[in-house]
């Protein structure tokens, strides 16, 4: 346990990149967006700003701000009537920031993004090139999901998983979520309702916790809840960046953690980070269908690092085309995610056989590996 705090103290002092995410339910209270706790979470960043370190902040809280101009005589129902309401409540929720870091003598930017900004390769590299040179000029991004005009199949799911996408963007040492509660519950309070349950100070091992079993339901404001923010902090660690669940309505609550307060939850990285690459073809996108292997394939993927073969293939589901991103599943559990080479339609025809029997079928231009190795990653958090 010292070892981990003394790790944990080194990394918060060290750190030069950090991605700030805070949601509707922290920025939020009664009468709409809570401009104390806005202003005191810019003048963290601030403090931040002047010790050199580079800041992202991933802001929720224009669909509340837009409620506040709103007021109760409109009803807002539905998808239309959210996006309505974020329309309107991002640029009053971006002048609320601009104007309280302009007290500090700080520049800030807005990025408003949806999950296409990032599924090409190209696109990707032209988001994070826009990303450093902010940085670069000192500049705060503030980034949210392009509420207003995003459909379901280009959303990121919630503001937890944006940030955990942009930790590999910036390049981030620490990723800090500022939540409504205290940290991470040792139980799951809906289960374990009449017990003091205590808050977990370390999560050593994040991709072997049970985050069903461990985790609630969302939270009445936000889209998130503690399960988004774990799966998020799994995602995160993967690439070597440990995460800080911190409450966040708490005043200078970042900055009492950097000095050593022991509140809420750290989550460590893991040792082995997988590749940026990796990382950015596994969580890009949802997931287009499923491929259930044998235990010879399991062993080859998970303990021989091997690619995915048409032989070790028992079952397809979905459909979807060449290039899509798949999960991997064994024994009803998902081991992994990867591109396929072929078509749910060519799957379903040449799983289970050899090599020489999927010639047979599809002729020699075909490509040996279902998937391959280098476009898969084991343990995806999905």
């Amino acid at each position: 346990m010292i070892k981990l705090k003394e790790q944990k103290q080194e990394i918060l002092k060290t750190a030069k990149r950090i991605i700030i995410k805070v949601g509707s339910a922290v920025l939020t209270d009664d009468n709409g967006l809570s401009f104390s706790v806005l202003e005191n979470l810019v003048k963290q960043i601030a403090v931040l700003h002047k010790q050199g370190k580079k800041v992202c902040l991933v802001s929720s809280g224009a669909v509340a701000a837009g409620k506040k101009v709103l007021g109760k005589e409109f009803k807002i129902e539905g998808l239309a009537g959210k996006q309505g309401a974020a329309a309107i409540g991002q640029g009053r929720l971006m002048r609320d920031y601009e104007e309280l870091f302009q007290q500090h003598g700080i520049l800030c930017a807005q990025i408003l993004l949806t999950r296409d900004d990032l599924r090409s390769r190209e696109r990707f590299l032209n988001a994070k090139n826009t990303f450093q040179q902010l940085l670069q000029w000192n500049v705060v991004p503030i980034v949210n999901e392009n509420d207003s005009v995003v459909i379901h199949e280009l959303k990121f799911g919630d503001n937890d998983a944006l940030a955990s996408l942009l930790c590999n963007i910036v390049e981030a040492d620490i990723s800090i979520n500022l939540t409504s509660t205290q940290g991470v519950l040792a139980k799951n309070p809906l289960i374990y309702s009449n017990e003091q349950i205590p808050i977990m100070e370390f999560i050593e091992d994040i991709q072997n916790l049970n985050l069903d079993e461990l985790c609630g339901g969302k939270t009445s404001v936000g889209t998130g809840g503690m399960y988004s923010k774990l799966l998020s902090a799994r995602r995160t660690a993967q690439l070597g960046v440990p995460t800080l669940i911190i409450p966040g309505k708490e005043k200078d609550i970042i900055l009492r953690v950097i000095k050593g307060e022991t509140i809420g939850t750290w989550i460590c990285p893991t040792k082995e980070p997988v590749s940026r690459r990796k990382y950015w073809l596994a969580y890009r996108s949802e997931v287009q269908g499923s491929i259930n292997i044998d235990e010879g394939a399991f062993i080859a993927l998970n303990e021989k690092g091997k690619s995915l073969l048409p032989g070790g293939i028992m079952q397809v589901e979905g459909n979807f085309g060449v290039g899509a991103l798949v999960a991997i599943t064994y024994q009803n559990k998902k081991i992994a995610v990867g591109l396929s080479n072929y078509n749910s339609v060519e799957l379903k025809k040449i799983k289970g056989l050899s090599r020489l029997e999927v010639a047979a079928i599809l002729g020699n231009a075909h490509y040996p590996e279902v998937i391959h190795r280098d476009n898969l990653l084991l343990h995806a958090a999905i």
